[in-house]
């Protein structure tokens, strides 16, 4: 190779750009800040955009997210709870006691056993006998239709099968059990709830007052049914 064309190769080396670490960590930083920069503002309209909602809308969002909230906490009770029960059944514990509840519940539900919870006490007054065995039927259903897990008419455990019929003489009979005045149910549901379905405009307390009798419901924090059915 000729001189000249060494040189001319040396000279074309000097001029091609070179790029050292230090420059590339230049390079690198200015990356970052861009996407820093990008970032700040998706940001900031994020919160020129909370800023320029309506009041009703800021209510709307903060409702949202308040009952988000309440329900991971809810599920984190839930969790640790779980947690808690897995720790203790060492030896079946929670399998024998959730058969226990199950079977305390199906008890219940039967008639079989005692119940006590929220609900109404409606005492129906009949000083004319005029009341008949449908009224207290219609009544009974009322109530079912409302949601009432228990009943108890008078000291007979209302079940599926509970019937009511007029006795020759005067007077209604439940489950061929005699029934005195004033008629007495004790409900356990939703007191709110119940007490408003009896209370409706032709309901059942409009028909038995139609009759010349008086229902009177009174909402308790506890009623307690002490009757049970025969297993």
């Amino acid at each position: 190779m000729s001189e000249p064309a060494e040189e001319e190769k040396e000279r074309a080396g000097l001029l091609r750009p070179r790029v050292n670490r230090g420059q590339l960590i230049v390079a690198l930083l200015c990356a970052l800040l861009g996407f820093a920069v990008a970032t700040q503002v998706h940001s900031n309209d994020k919160g020129t955009k909370f800023a320029t909602a309506r009041q009703d809308e800021l209510v709307g969002i903060l409702g949202d997210l308040s009952q988000r909230s309440d329900r991971l906490r809810s599920d984190i009770r839930d969790l640790d709870d779980t947690r808690a029960g897995l720790q203790h059944d060492t030896q079946g514990q929670a399998a024998m006691e959730d058969a226990r509840r199950r079977a305390e519940t199906y008890g219940i539900l039967a008639g079989t056993l005692p119940a006590a919870g929220p609900g109404i006490e409606l005492t129906v007054n009949d000083p004319q006998a005029k009341v008949h065995a449908a009224s207290l039927l219609d009544t009974l259903e009322e109530l079912r239709d409302a949601g009432a897990e228990v009943v108890q008419v008078d000291d007979v455990r209302v079940g599926v099968s509970t019937y009511f019929t007029d006795e020759p003489g005067g007077g209604v009979m439940a489950d061929g059990h005699a029934l005195t005045r004033p008629y007495r149910f004790l409900a356990i549901g939703d007191p709110h709830t119940l007490a408003t379905a009896l209370n409706i405009p032709g309901g059942v307390l409009r028909t038995l007052h139609t009759s010349g009798a008086q229902g009177v419901v009174t909402q308790r924090q506890k009623i307690t049914i002490q009757a049970v059915r025969s297993p």
